[in-house]
């Protein structure tokens, strides 16, 4: 890890950053406005305007989000003292876009189409060395243990035809490429922001097994290794009453964050609250490093408060964009301040 005055400069460049972060009014202002165009009018009066320029509709919106946060990425990835600290934030982009490649050679040998136009340009790896390296089948230089976790993905949907079971071997390696990250990086922060994420994703998909009433042998596959929570300590839990599982797990700090939910009898309304509990829990694993401006965690919290801004934006905009409940909207908001 490199010495810590290192980090007095990039946390620095970061707070003044931080003075273009959208505003809980400017949001307040978006979700109010009466149709999309009258959102997108006020989203313009931030750093998103110049992209929507380049808008070329007005339900396009996410390529607005989508380029902010590459150009965020991008400008941080120069001045960090440590570029495992951004790659952190992009690698479940890199397995999104294999996951959207495997899915198109699928369908292209089943005499479908390819579909790159939901490949995203916020992963480390460049799609387009991504494209090649699928169509060649040659995988030897992708990086993060992809070169190994793709030929075996293929060889697993040879094997069994179902996708599901490739896409939790790919998930599985997304956590241990991000563990293994944080580890090098040397930093306590992101190793335990890395296992805040994992505590809550295996929190989000044991709820999903819950309400599947699927059976514990099979749930196992689903619940990644590597958190604060024993993938045991979390089977042990389908055993019992949803409502029960706050006290069971109150020893873990998420454990706490899940008590904060009022009522757990209707599971897919559970499902959504969570989402946004679990988003919180894992920014507040960060709270402590801005009280020192030299803490590299400084940068971890900076680029997950960016990427809840653009979960609140993108929640603003669809609701506006559908016309629903505004006073549901607000209530997803991420705690992105």
């Amino acid at each position: 890890m490199p010495p810590a005055e290192q980090y007095g400069y990039a946390v620095a460049r970061l707070r003044a950053m931080s003075v273009n972060l959208v505003e809980d009014s400017v949001l307040q202002r978006i979700l109010e406005s009466e149709d999309l165009e009258g959102a997108l009018k006020v989203l313009g009066e931030t750093v998103y305007s110049a992209w929507l320029v380049d808008l070329k509709g007005s339900g396009d919106f996410d390529r607005v989000i989508e380029a902010e946060l590459v150009s965020v990425y991008d400008e941080v990835q120069r001045f960090v003292p440590d570029v495992r600290l951004v790659q952190l934030f992009r690698l479940p982009y890199d397995f999104h876009n294999v996951k959207v490649l495997l899915k198109s050679l699928v369908l292209l040998r089943e005499g479908g189409e390819r579909r790159f136009d939901l490949l995203t340009p916020l992963g480390n790896i460049p799609s387009d060395d991504l494209i090649m390296a699928m169509e060649s089948e040659d995988f030897r230089l992708l990086p993060f243990g992809l070169h190994t976790l793709v030929p075996a993905a293929l060889t697993l949907w040879e094997q069994t035809r179902d996708i599901l079971e490739v896409e939790k071997i790919l998930d599985t390696g997304l956590f241990a490429a991000m563990k293994k990250l944080a580890v090098e990086s040397g930093i306590g922060g992101a190793l335990a922001w890395v296992r805040g994420k994992i505590d809550g994703e295996n929190i989000r998909n044991l709820l999903r097994i819950k309400r599947m009433d699927m059976d514990v042998s099979a749930a196992a596959g689903f619940l990644h290794e590597g958190g604060f929570l024993s993938k045991e300590r979390l089977l042990s839990l389908l055993s019992e009453p949803v409502e029960s599982w706050p006290r069971a797990i109150a020893f873990a700090d998420v454990g706490r964050a899940f008590s904060d939910v009022q009522d757990v009898t209707d599971l897919n309304s559970l499902l959504v609250e969570m989402e946004k509990i679990i988003d919180d829990y894992v920014a507040s694993i960060l709270e402590k490093a801005k009280y020192n401006a030299f803490a590299p965690e400084n940068i971890l919290a900076f680029l997950w408060k960016k990427e809840l801004e653009a979960k609140n934006i993108r929640i603003a905009l669809v609701s506006v964009g559908n016309n629903t409940d505004r006073t549901l909207a607000k209530g997803l908001f991420r705690h992105a301040g």
